[in-house]
């Protein structure tokens, strides 16, 4: 798998808008080389035909070409070397073509900005995915969901974006350089006067542009706050319904979605005001200008009229390079944020443990294990116990006595303090982490289900799957006559979590998802409690059908689980008992 390329880590004193511009042309050298040489080339081109049609003036004005400027030599000198005569209509033509060929090459050096801002946007999305997904359990379980999708879905794009701004003013300032150098070889203290000018406005203006930096980074806190909001009221949006509690979720999200709309408006009073101001000092300067160049500098009405023309230029140029400017930095603090998250994920990355590989063939064996959650409460206090292969091992317990636990110890997901979980007699802090967690099915007790078909549920998108594996894994659940009887039956669309199913088919399909690559564990997390007697029935009889064939620890409250299991075991206050064989009487255990 080719991994998604991410710009180096930048010191927090050193971030802002030129770090980050900087830190996207090293991680896309090859892009951002083109796209400039691009620009640079079609500036060069618009430069000499601007010459062209300086010298096409002169030549049809007067036609006194003795005493050329610069760039009217230049012009000339270039329909020498093509062999042609330096005719109004010839210089006229070849300008033409010139500035064609520029925007052509303008063309290609955007056409580049926007391959790079679409690779910028899906190599930093798949950084942080990749990112989080390698990371520590207890990393991810203090992450929001909310916040994660924001910095997929809004701040990649955002960043992705402050490139191609970043090329837009690359690509103003370098066209008013050109024509600044023109202006400077046609008179020297007009082209000083259009710097000055020109530099001044942008000091004046560089307000707006602080202005707009403190509101793109109050707006890319508040989407991030205001999405992890919307996903934890929209989780929960059944039981408030229930409760009438609407209200509560259009007051919280009402006031958070104000904030942003704030943010934004300054955000657009500061863009439209930089624009708005623009405008008049570039009257106002090309006004002074026209006095200066034909009352005190005295020059020809002719040349007043070209440097009046490239000094507005210039400075319409240097406008537009501080617009483009202006959203590059209303922008950074998405990238900022989006790297900061990336490389928080990366600090926690999850070890990849030993080289050992084992097949369970024997069992799963604790020594002697401790854990706790650092709150000093011993979840397994030095624990001993054994889940042997090919046999259905069911943990019980009251609720927070860390049965859930216990499995995230099993897969590897938490580390005990002290002790041994030792598989086949390994310890599993020497076997390859994935090659062990590739034998391992898991079943939690509220099964994802997305509005997809059974088979896109069955395996999640995966292409080496066919549907023979998938039929293998149906008929394995016992779910395979239930799916075959669907209108659609392999696609058939499942409803948003999975609401076109009962309870029972939706625990028999996750069985199945878990089933559908052949594991040699199968991890039942209070797969039952949430079923009612039918569907527990229906899910327990999946279970006996796979006893013998692979190694089961399942966890349970009480119900009818319990009662095909060939092992039980207590866990209270951090120690495990064996329980003897428990009797089931209708969905209750009932103690001997």
């Amino acid at each position: 798998m080719k991994r998604s390329k991410t710009p180096p880590l930048v010191a927090a004193s050193s971030r802002g808008a030129w770090p980050m511009i900087g830190a996207l042309v090293r991680a896309y050298p090859g892009r951002s080389a083109a796209a400039l040489s691009a620009v640079f080339v079609a500036g060069l081109l618009d430069g000499l035909g601007l010459s062209m049609l300086l010298s096409m003036l002169a030549v049809a004005t007067d036609g006194d070409t003795a005493d050329p400027s610069l760039p009217e030599q230049v012009a000339l000198r270039v329909a020498a070397t093509l062999g042609l005569q330096p005719t109004a209509p010839v210089l006229l033509s070849l300008a033409t073509v010139l500035i064609g060929l520029k925007a052509v090459l303008s063309l290609l050096a955007n056409r580049q900005v926007g391959y790079a801002v679409a690779h910028i946007a899906t190599d930093l999305r798949l950084a942080l995915i990749r990112a989080v997904m390698g990371a520590r359990w207890k990393y991810y379980l203090q992450q929001s969901v909310g916040r994660l999708s924001n910095a997929v879905a809004t701040e990649a794009q955002r960043a992705s974006e402050a490139f191609q701004y970043s090329a837009e003013m690359s690509a103003m300032l370098l066209n008013s350089m050109i024509y600044m150098v023109i202006a400077l070889t046609i008179s020297w203290q007009a082209g000083v006067a259009a710097v000055v000018a020109g530099g001044l406005m942008l000091t004046v203006l560089q307000t707006l542009i602080r202005s707009s930096r403190r509101a793109g980074q109050y707006q890319t806190r508040l989407l991030g706050t205001l999405l992890s909001a919307i996903s934890g009221q929209l989780a929960a949006a059944k039981p408030l319904k229930a409760m009438a509690r609407e209200d509560h979720v259009d007051a919280l999200l009402s006031d958070q979605t104000r904030q942003l709309r704030r943010a934004l408006r300054r955000q657009v009073i500061s863009k439209e005001a930089l624009t708005a101001l623009q405008e008049p000092l570039l009257a106002i300067m090309v006004g002074i200008g026209f006095f200066l160049s034909l009352v005190v500098l005295k020059m020809p009405l002719a040349a007043v009229l070209v440097m009046l023309f490239l000094l507005a230029r210039v400075v319409s140029y240097l406008s537009k390079g501080q617009r483009a400017f202006q959203q590059v930095v209303v922008r950074e603090s998405a990238y900022w944020s989006l790297i900061d998250s990336i490389e928080d994920a990366r600090a926690q990355s999850e070890p990849r443990g030993g080289t050992w590989t084992v097949q369970l063939n024997e069992s799963i064996r604790f020594d002697a294990v401790r854990f706790s959650h650092g709150d000093g409460r011993a979840i397994l206090d030095q624990t001993s116990f054994e889940v042997p292969a090919r046999a259905l091992t069911v943990i019980v317990g009251p609720s927070g006595a860390g049965k859930t636990t216990l499995l995230d110890l099993v897969v590897g997901l938490l580390q005990p303090e002290s002790g041994h979980i030792l598989i086949d007699g390994v310890s599993l802090a020497e076997l390859d982490l994935r090659q062990w967690r590739r034998q391992i099915g898991y079943v939690p007790q509220d099964s994802v289900m997305v509005n997809e078909s059974v088979a896109y549920n069955l395996s999640l998108g995966e292409t080496d799957l066919s549907e023979d594996d998938l039929r293998e894994a149906l008929r394995s659940a016992d779910a395979l006559d239930f799916v075959e009887a669907m209108s659609d039956g392999l696609q058939t669309r499942v409803g948003e979590g999975g609401s076109r199913l009962s309870g029972g088919q939706r625990q028999r399909l996750a069985i199945a998802r878990a089933l559908v690559h052949k594991p040699r564990l199968l991890i039942l997390d209070e797969a039952t409690s949430s079923l009612d007697a039918e569907a527990q029935a229906a899910v327990v009889e999946t279970v006996s059908h796979l006893k013998g064939r692979l190694t089961m620890l399942a966890v349970a409250h009480q119900g009818q689980l319990l009662g095909a299991a060939d092992h039980v075991y207590r866990l209270a206050e951090g120690h495990m008992v064996l329980q003897p064989q428990p009797r089931v009487a209708g969905d209750v255990v009932v103690d001997d």
